[in-house]
């Protein structure tokens, strides 16, 4: 599998039922949200402009994947919903390595860049750090709908989390269309 493939594989709504562990005495914590993953093509606003902050063409962009949820932690009367955009840009040498952009919500610092791994075992691991915070995603997959999610969460004052997630397909989106392939079937 390549990069593009695993992340083609993660479009679609998913059910995700969720376990933080928080490393300080707070105890664990479990949750559960719905989770729609749209795979966006390099040419959509939201990535060419993602691109343009980072001063990289758009063109090296492999595309964009936009994630939202809608969800809500045991003990806890306020429901989390949220959205976020990344772009993975690929090593042209390693292909299934490359960069991450994302944004952030700090307006002084409007973007972070991660780096991703997708390994031999069809893992896919993404790394973000900053001078505050250091955050590692791995993903991977039991079964076409059948995916795995853990997080590490470091604050460099020493707070950290962990969090573990299993997570249900319950539809699938269609892939991009690039838009040559759009002006062709028109």
């Amino acid at each position: 599998m390549d990069i593009k493939e695993f992340l083609d594989q993660s479009a679609g709504k998913w059910f995700s039922q969720r376990t933080n562990h928080y490393i300080a005495s707070v105890p664990a914590q479990s949750g559960k949200s719905d989770i729609v993953i749209e795979i966006l093509a390099n040419d959509v606003p939201e990535v060419v402009q993602l691109c343009q902050q980072y001063n990289i063409a758009p063109a090296a962009a492999l595309c964009g994947v936009k994630t939202n949820w809608d969800g809500i932690m045991a003990g806890e009367a306020k429901k989390r919903v949220g959205s976020t955009i990344f772009v993975p840009v690929p090593n042209s040498d390693q292909p299934n390595q490359g960069k991450i952009l994302r944004p952030i919500g700090n307006s002084q610092k409007p973007t972070v860049t991660g780096h991703y791994i997708l390994a031999k075992d069809d893992s896919l691991t993404m790394i973000t750090e900053d001078e505050k915070i250091y955050t590692e995603e791995r993903l991977w997959y039991a079964s076409p709908n059948l995916r795995f999610r853990t997080n590490i969460i470091k604050r460099f004052g020493g707070f950290s989390q962990t969090s573990f997630c299993s997570e249900i397909r319950m539809g699938i989106t269609k892939p991009p269309q690039k838009t040559a392939d759009a002006a062709a079937s028109a």
